[in-house]
């Protein structure tokens, strides 16, 4: 098949399954999407553990830190200058765009098929495509405040600063909005999230390993009526055979390809 909107051609397996969820998404009453840094790939941004992802780029300036160390609340306590450094070089996203994946699960909310985005991502591209019920389960880097006086400040705030530590005219250290190592998941997305898988007829999950605890914990309270995988790389997820679904495929792909009306 190929659609009018330019994805590529599949094989007649791989045809149907798309078609498939593509029929369970015109017959929910409720789904949601819960996707990992797979989803941003297309975009151009690495991911942390595969070969070429974030954690196994090598930089000589951080090669004594470990990417953990350097993501974590203790290193931006302790080594500020180092945190931020790193920061600024690694997790800047403001020159990325949406791509399909996102473009079609904006489209699907708007339509009213889609009722919730949750998301590993910290990257905001799910908002700029165009989606409004995203639940950021790690935050974003669109966000910034004060860790003393709580004021709110831009992206710009942390990355266009000239400062090694940006700091708030109180005084304090003006941090990302994102959770660190060691820090708790933000405790209002948790909670939408987990009420929204709860809910969910159907449940699509895409590039995601579902090894990052405790996020990938939070699919299991599905009990709904199909759950669709989408991910190039086969996951170990049990699945039901006469229920559910795994795709092996790019995932702007085949959302846009499910999307299609």
């Amino acid at each position: 098949m190929k659609s009018e909107k330019g994805s590529r051609e599949y094989s007649p397996a791989k045809s149907e399954k798309i078609e498939t969820l593509r029929r369970w998404i015109r017959e929910s009453a409720y789904t949601v999407f819960f996707g990992g840094a797979g989803v941003s790939t297309e975009s151009g941004i690495p991911d942390f553990r595969s070969k070429d992802g974030l954690y196994n780029q090598r930089d000589i300036r951080f090669e004594n830190y470990s990417p953990e160390y350097l993501l974590s609340h203790t290193c931006l306590i302790r080594e500020p200058e180092v945190f931020f450094s790193f920061y600024r070089q690694k997790m800047d996203s403001r020159r990325f765009k949406p791509n399909r994946a996102h473009t079609a699960l904006a489209d699907l909310e708007r339509r009213g098929k889609l009722q919730a985005v949750i998301t590993q991502n910290i990257d905001g591209l799910h908002q700029r495509a165009g989606s409004r019920a995203v639940y950021e389960i790690h935050g974003s880097t669109g966000r910034n405040y004060c860790m003393s006086c709580g004021k709110s400040f831009p992206p710009d705030a942390i990355f266009d600063s000239a400062e090694p530590v940006p700091r708030c005219e109180c005084g304090g250290i003006i941090r990302c909005d994102v959770t660190l190592y060691e820090e708790s998941l933000p405790e209002e997305a948790v909670e939408h999230a987990v009420h929204s898988i709860r809910n969910a007829e159907l449940l699509i999950v895409g590039g995601t390993s579902l090894t990052v605890y405790p996020a990938a914990s939070y699919v299991t309270f599905f009990r709904g009526e199909h759950l669709v995988i989408i991910n190039r790389d086969p996951l170990s997820y049990p699945l039901r055979p006469d229920r559910d679904l795994q795709i092996l495929e790019s995932i702007g792909g085949v959302l846009s390809a499910a999307a299609e009306e």
